[in-house]
């Protein structure tokens, strides 16, 4: 009975975990600003790439025992390792073209759909009233941010108008690669697999895959030391240490919940493309994101008081 009792809030527990990756991965565009001179592609690369190797690593352990299990679901772990590639390719590019906060916003807004149609049609999970309720607001929140009449701070007259559009686009791939790897890993903690194991495997094998593209187009990162600082950073702090929170949240709350309580991140994104990037936000994406925040507090699972006992029932079950 207890275990039961606890489930609420070992539920809350990971939704606070998934709230401080979030907070962790808003920062990752503005970092990138510090290294103008770098290719989104290098930065999305070093930033996975080298943080989905230090996830490994830090799993070894866990992924030598349960190596006979990450065999026998191969293609799970082989899908999140392509869309943990995917993913970052197409974020930093995203931000890159249409600017810091709309990038972040359409990416990680357009996440929570992907990841309740994935989990509907693979897992036939049903969608609570709550989640639906939650995940319609943080989206509506995220849509006004991006539609709001945002601008990049280096946004210019002569700027080709399909640019937006094109890093549009490429949001909308990142969120649905970033709601494939969240569901591939729920997936296998859900099949008696450690969270470390699971976020271990897929992240190192995904790392794996974007190294090549990291030698191809990572020579800028080398050219300062502040090119090299940021590569740091962003594989340390937020793909590292935010991933470790993420994937331990991940294995207490399904995929969908993960990724609608991650819109958090599109929020960080913005205040910070404003006040350290130099980004405009009128007051509309203001609201929108006062609308996200608002959608947390629906998102986030909270603890239930149990029932008393009728007079006379036994106490335990």
């Amino acid at each position: 009975m207890s275990s039961v009792r606890n489930y609420p809030k070992a539920q809350l527990r990971g939704a606070l975990a998934v709230v401080a990756a979030s907070i962790l991965w808003g920062t990752t565009g503005t970092a990138a600003t510090f290294a103008p001179g770098v290719n989104p592609l290098a930065i999305g690369a070093v930033a996975m790439g080298f943080g989905g190797l230090l996830q490994s690593l830090y799993a070894a352990r866990h992924i030598r025992i349960q190596s006979g299990s990450l065999l026998e679901r191969w293609r799970l772990v082989s899908l999140g390792a392509v869309a943990v590639a995917v993913y970052p390719l197409a974020f930093y590019s995203s931000m890159h073209l249409a600017g810091v906060a709309v990038g972040t916003v359409v990416s990680i807004g357009s996440a929570p759909v992907a990841a309740a149609l994935i989990e509907r049609f693979e897992d036939r999970r049903p969608l609570s009233r709550q989640w639906i309720t939650g995940a319609l607001l943080g989206v509506g929140g995220a849509a006004l941010l991006s539609l709001s009449g945002h601008e990049p701070a280096a946004a210019g007259p002569g700027a080709d108008p399909w640019t937006p559009t094109a890093g549009i686009l490429l949001g909308l791939l990142a969120g649905t690669t970033y709601a494939l790897y969240s569901w591939a890993a729920h997936r296998l903690t859900g099949q008696g697999l450690t969270a470390r194991a699971a976020m271990g495997a897929v992240f190192g094998l995904g790392g794996l895959l974007l190294m090549p593209v990291l030698t191809l187009t990572g020579a800028a990162l080398l050219e300062s030391w502040r090119s090299v600082g940021v590569g740091a950073y962003m594989a340390a702090v937020p793909m590292f240490a935010g991933y470790l929170l993420f994937g331990w949240g991940l294995a207490r709350v399904g995929a969908s919940t993960a990724t609608s309580i991650s819109l958090l991140e599109t929020v960080v994104a913005a205040v910070l493309a404003v006040l350290v990037v130099g980004e405009r936000l009128p007051a509309l994406g203001w609201l929108g994101a006062a609308v996200v925040l608002a959608s947390l507090f629906i998102l986030t699972p909270r603890p239930k008081r149990p029932c008393p006992a009728p007079a006379g029932a036994p106490s335990t079950l």
